[in-house]
């Protein structure tokens, strides 16, 4: 079992996003509201706190949604899920449709550390039921 740990969103692409208490996912879109939402196979970018901390403890300061992540998760090591798997938190069904991306402009975090998790263990899914999930609210892969 998995917990949200943030939910965060931005109104444009190319910078940090925000973290919000709770947020509405519409089908086959994303976010509502959220930049990077839309009719494509990354309407959703998860990534793990654990990852998060990890990096941390590295020396990176970096808060929630520093990567462009939307859903930072707890208890679930997302980068191991399969493309196809299915997530639910409250009545929002996600599938996992990629595991990481390439990077080809490096962010601020790349050039700060040398590093940056996302590329990596982040991953990307598509909305197949809509609602809304809050902070500190369950989620779970759905067998």
């Amino acid at each position: 079992m998995g917990k949200i740990i943030a939910i965060c969103t931005s109104d444009i692409k190319g910078i940090q996003k925000s973290g919000v208490e709770k947020a509405t996912f519409v089908v086959e879109h994303g976010i509502q509201n959220d930049a990077h939402a839309g009719p494509w196979h990354r309407q959703v970018s998860l990534l793990s706190h654990e990852a998060i901390e990890d990096f941390r403890a590295k020396g990176a300061e970096v808060n929630d949604g520093a990567f462009g992540e939307n859903i930072v998760v707890s208890g679930i090591v997302l980068h191991e899920l399969p493309v196809g798997t299915k997530l639910r938190a409250n009545n929002v069904l996600f599938e996992v449709t990629q595991i990481g991306k390439e990077c080809h402009q490096h962010c601020q975090i790349f050039h700060k550390m040398g590093d940056c998790i996302m590329p990596r263990l982040g991953i990307f899914a598509r909305v197949i039921e809509g609602g809304e999930i809050g902070k500190d609210d369950a989620i779970n892969i759905e067998a």
